[in-house]
This record gives C-alpha cells, structure tokens and sequence, in this order.
C-alpha cells in the first residue's frame, strides 16, 4: 500500500438469497433489494451512526426500469438514511457490483471519505422491456421492443459481428479453445450444486445472507440439490448445434443484492467493530469481446502483481461462473491458481449470477472466508461481457 493511501478495511459484507428468475424475488423491486441489503448492513453495526457514511455506491447493469438510473441513492432513501448521504451507481455489466466495491476502496484510500458502503443490485425478472425512440414522428409500421434482461441490444450496425455473438456462443468458443468437452462441464456444474448444498446445510452462508422483507426465501433458491449427471446430460446445447453448453452448465437468470461496509482506521473506531479483512489490490482489463469469458485472466495476474503476491499465496478464490466453459477455460490458462480453492461453497452456477450484484457478493464472500479462517490471502474475480475482466484481492 502507497504510504500516502489509507488502509481499507471490509467491516462486514450481507447479501440476500438469490432469487431464480421469475422466482421468490420476482415480486421485489430492485430498489427494494438494493435498500434491504443496506438496512440489514447498518442494522449490524448499531454504533455507527449512519450520517458519517461519505458515500454510498452501487452496481447495476440494467438501469432501464425500476432503478430509475442511480439505484444507489434510491436505496440510501427508501432505507431511511439521512437525506445526507449520496449515493452513485456505477455500470460496468457483470463486474458492476466489484466496481462499486474498487471505487468505494479508493474514496476511502485517498481520504475523500473514512466509511462508504459498496454494493450491487440486479432485478432479472424484473427488467423492461425498452422501446427505441423512432427516427421522425408518427411512424406508420409495427415497431421492436428489446428486452433489457440479459445480452446485446440496439446493436451498433459499426460493430463487428465477430463481437456481437451470444454469450453463449462465446462460451462455446472457449470450450472449443481448450478442448473442454460437454461431460467436463457437467462435471463442473454437478460439483457447484453439491458444493452451495453441503454449503447452506453446515451453515457457511449463515454470517452473510440476511432475509428479504416478506419474502420466504430460506436459501439461494436454484440450488438443485436432485440434480445428477444423467439428469445434465439430457439437456440440450442452448447456443450451438452439437455444442456443449446448456442450461444446466451456465448460470441462471437471477434476482438478489449484496453490500458491504468499507472504513479506514478512523472510520472502524466510529464503528467499533474487527473487520473482516483488507482491500490489498484491484484491477480491471480487456481482450477480445467474442471471448470475455477469458477477461479474469489477465485481470487475476494484474491484482495479484499489485498485491504483491503469487498464486502460491492464496487460500481461496471465488471465480463467478458465468459458463463452465468459462470458469474451466480460465483454469486452464491459469495452471498456478489451485481449483481446489475455487468456490468451495459453490458458485454461480447454482448460487446464481444477479449481475450488478454479482461482483459485491463474491468480494463479500471471500471476506467473510477469511474471517472465518482467522487468516490468509483471497482473491474474487470475474468476467464481465462486452470483453472485460476483473479481480480483487483481499487479506486477513
């Protein structure tokens, strides 16, 4: 750390069960979830006074409906915190809610702020449709609404069509790049639902998930705990005839939020409270859009330098698994990083992907582990669409 930069703290990280799309949360607001998240954060820290937090940042990539553009400020007021505390939501799809979390980090490192609250919300089942306005008024013909849920929309006719394939079919590239067979990925998938099951069963999710306001939601509810090889391999491939990537082998549409408390040493003596662990490195890089599924790469050994650290220092990593394709494509181009350490307790495979939350919860998760272990280093990354990567690195 620069001698001139304050150390950055994670005091404490929440975040709801994520909700399946059109599922348990369906019926929740994403402005809802956001302040929910918030509420239950403060409510864990009752010495704090809410009006000495600086600043209150969110991640979300869908921005076109109920967020109303800057859900972060919305949920600082429907939580009822000072009219004073201002709030900013940050888009950088996928990677929104660890964005959130780096920018936050930084406030509170320069100085401009001692407690921030970082975050991130996403409503799948909630996401409008849009309708583009028409070139001139009065159009005579039918006219496109686009679903603002998931994937490229409006596309820029400048664009190269190489960029602009499905998700999906970039998940298939990568499997095509490393020779990662359909079984390979079943495998995958299998292992995160028995990993998020035992997980909730021995309570390793009990210290960061808190309730949604009249929802019974008792866990992440697409967690299969039936599911089988036999029952994944009768899928069929979603994106490509013959291909390998279905619906059991990637992650969901989902709904959910997370949040996490960040203070230097001032702000933890308003708090009063051991923090979970330490901001130490983030970054954040690009590579080619048809194969974003590969940005953690670059992203994880770029942290990891800034850290000052190597693969061999590190005691667990939350990889978000956007595809199976794409968690086993990064392995393999990262044969240092041991995948025993990757999502022990499940990934998003079958925790699932709310996007603009997703970063904020696997930050939060990894933070929460290294409480738990009293010690060491952890590292969250994900790939985010479009052709980015991201990571960030944390200590105890």
């Amino acid at each position: 750390m620069n001698e001139y930069l304050r150390d950055v703290y994670v005091v404490d990280a929440v975040r709801t069960p994520i909700g399946r799309y059109g599922g348990a949360l369906s019926s929740v607001r994403p402005d809802d979830l956001a302040a929910g998240v918030l509420r239950g954060l403060l409510d864990r820290s009752p010495a704090l006074d809410p009006g000495l937090i600086g600043d209150v940042l969110f991640g979300n990539s869908n921005g076109a409906g109920e967020e109303n553009r800057d859900v972060a400020r919305m949920a600082v007021l429907l939580a009822g915190l000072p009219v004073t505390v201002p709030g900013a939501t940050v888009n950088r799809l996928c990677g929104s809610g660890m964005e959130a979390v780096i920018q936050a980090a930084r406030a509170v490192a320069l100085g401009d702020v001692s407690i921030a609250v970082a975050g991130g919300v996403e409503s799948m089942s909630r996401a409008p449709w849009v309708l583009p306005k028409p070139e001139r008024a009065f159009p005579a013909g039918n006219q496109q609404l686009y679903s603002t849920t998931l994937g490229w929309r409006m596309i820029n006719p400048r664009m190269p069509e190489e960029w602009t394939i499905p998700l999906g079919e970039s998940a298939e590239l990568i499997a095509d790049k490393y020779g990662i067979t359909r079984e390979a990925q079943d495998v995958f998938a299998l292992a995160s639902h028995r990993k998020a099951s035992q997980a909730w069963k021995d309570g390793a999710y009990d210290a960061e998930v808190v309730p949604v306001d009249g929802v019974d939601l008792p866990r992440d509810e697409g967690i299969r705990d039936d599911t089988s090889l036999d029952a994944l391999a009768r899928l069929k491939p979603v994106f490509r005839e013959g291909g390998t990537v279905t619906a059991g082998n990637a992650s969901p549409l989902n709904d959910g939020a997370a949040a996490l408390l960040l203070a230097d040493e001032a702000g933890l003596a308003e708090i009063g409270r051991e923090p979970l662990a330490r901001i130490r490195a983030g970054a954040v890089t690009g590579i080619e859009p048809q194969y974003f599924g590969l940005g953690p790469v670059d992203a994880i050994r770029k942290a990891l330098t800034r850290a000052g650290r190597g693969f061999g220092d590190l005691h667990t990593v939350e990889l978000n698994e956007a595809y199976a394709a794409q968690a086993l494509g990064c392995l393999a181009a990262l044969p240092d990083l041991d995948s025993g350490l990757l999502n022990t307790r499940g990934g998003a495979i079958a925790v699932g992907h709310p996007l603009g939350a997703s970063g904020a919860r696997i930050a939060g998760a990894v933070a929460h582990q290294l409480a738990q272990a009293g010690s060491g280093t952890g590292l969250a990354a994900l790939c985010i669409g479009v052709g980015q990567g991201q990571a960030l690195v944390l200590e105890r």
